[in-house]
C-alpha cells in the first residue's frame, strides 16, 4: 500500500538497488517517515537485497547512518526525507529520497495571507518536501498583491530551501524583504528562520491546514539565550564539544572557539560526542558550561533539559568577547 501523503519513490528505489548491485541496505528515516520502514523494507527485499531499517533518530542528511553501515556490512544507504547537503565522497553510497509531499498548499496559504497583512515584502521559504510546489506558492501571493522574494544564494541544494541548521537562503534576502512565510509543518523550520533573520515569520502548515506566527517563540528562545550567555560569562571552565556525526564534525571549528575562550581567561576541554544530551554532559561536573559546534538546535531547542548553559559558536564569541549581544542579533544563531 502506498503512502498516501509521501511520495518515496518505490520504483526508484528497486532500480538504485538493481543498478547497484547493492545487496544488503541500510534504511534510513526521520520520525515522520518511520511507520514507513516495514513497508520499505519489503520493497527492497523484493529487489533482492538485505534490508535492515535503522531505528536510531535521524535528524537530517548530517545524521548518515555510516558507522552502521560499515559495522553491519551494508553496502548501501538510502535515506528518506531530506536532501544532500553537499557533494561528498561516502564510504558507503548514500541515495537520497526526498519524500515530496502529495498535499494541496492553497489552503493553509491563503490562511497565511490574512497574517501577512502588514507587509508587502515577502520572502518565501520551505523545505525539501514542498521545494516543487514554490512556484505554486508564490502565484498566489503575487494575486494577492504581495512582491515575493526567494533565496538562492545559500548553501541548500534548492532556492528557498532551509534546513535545520541552515537558512542561508533566507539570510540571503532578509535585508530585501519585511517577513517570511514559511510553507510546511510545525514550528522547527519556521522559528529557525525567525532566530536566523530577526524577521516575522508566519507558518502556512498544510497538513494542518492553518496559518501562525512564531514570532514569540522566537521571542521566548532570544530571552533564554541571554540568560545562558549571561551565566556562562560567570563560568571559568568550558566543554567544547566536538560532533562525531558525519555532517556535524567541525573539528577546526571547535579548536578556533577553544583559543578564542583561552583568550578570554576561560579553561577550556575538548569534548568528542555522538549524541549532544544532558546525561553525557552531567559526567563532567567540574564543567561550568559548554559550547556546541555539533547541531545548533541542540542549543537552542532543547536548552531547558539541560543544567548547564550549552551554547552555540556565535553565543560563546559573545562569552569571548568577539561579539556584542545586539551583533549576535543582527548575526543570527546560524552561520550563514
Amino acid at each position: 500500500m502506498k503512502s498516501r501523503v509521501f511520495n518515496i519513490e518505490e520504483a526508484r528505489l528497486k532500480q538504485e538497488i538493481e543498478k547497484r548491485g547493492a545487496k544488503r541496505v541500510i534504511i534510513q528515516l526521520p520520525e515522520g517517515l518511520k511507520p514507513e520502514g516495514p513497508r520499505l523494507a519489503a520493497v527492497v527485499e523484493e529487489a533482492r537485497a538485505l534490508a535492515i531499517v535503522s531505528a536510531d533518530p535521524c535528524y537530517g542528511a548530517c545524521d548518515l547512518a555510516l558507522q552502521e553501515a560499515e559495522s553491519l556490512g551494508a553496502d548501501m544507504i538510502v535515506h528518506f526525507g531530506h536532501s544532500a547537503m553537499s557533494v561528498t565522497h561516502e564510504p558507503v553510497p548514500v541515495i537520497y529520497i526526498e519524500a515530496k509531499v502529495n498535499l494541496s498548499l492553497e489552503s493553509a496559504v491563503r490562511k497565511g495571507l490574512s497574517l501577512l497583512k502588514p507587509w508587502k515584502r515577502i520572502g518565501l521559504v520551505t523545505t525539501v518536501q514542498h521545494i516543487d510546489k514554490l512556484g505554486e506558492v508564490r502565484k498566489v501571493l503575487l494575486q494577492a498583491g504581495k512582491s515575493v522574494v526567494i533565496g538562492d544564494a545559500g548553501h541548500s541544494l534548492y532556492a528557498g530551501q532551509v534546513i535545520g541548521c541552515d537558512y542561508s537562503n533566507a539570510q540571503a534576502v532578509m535585508n530585501d524583504v519585511d517577513a517570511f512565510l514559511f510553507v510546511g509543518g510545525g514550528r522547527f523550520h519556521a522559528v529557525g528562520v525567525a532566530l536566523a533573520t530577526s524577521k516575522p515569520t508566519i507558518v502556512a502548515d498544510p497538513y494542518e491546514r492553518r496559518a501562525f506566527s512564531v514570532d514569540a517563540d522566537a521571542q521566548r528562545i532570544r530571552r533564554q539565550r541571554w540568560t545562558s550567555i549571561e551565566e556562562a560569562k560567570k563560568g571559568e571552565r568550558f566543554g567544547v564539544i566536538i560532533g562525531l556525526k558525519s555532517g556535524q564534525k567541525r573539528m577546526e571549528e571547535a579548536l578556533q572557539i577553544r583559543d578564542k575562550l583561552k583568550m578570554a581567561g576561560k579553561k577550556t576541554t575538548l569534548l568528542a560526542v555522538r549524541e549532544v544530551t544532558p546525561e553525557a554532559l552531567m559526567e563532567f561536573p567540574t564543567l561550568n558550561a559548554y559550547v556546541n559546534t555539533a547541531c545548533p538546535r541542540v542549543s537552542l531547542d532543547d536548552a531547558t533539559k539541560f543544567r548547564k548553559p550549552v551554547l552555540t559558536t556565535n553565543e560563546a564569541l559573545v562569552v569571548a568577547g568577539e561579539l556584542t549581544w545586539e551583533q549576535l542579533i543582527k548575526k543570527g544563531w546560524f552561520e550563514g
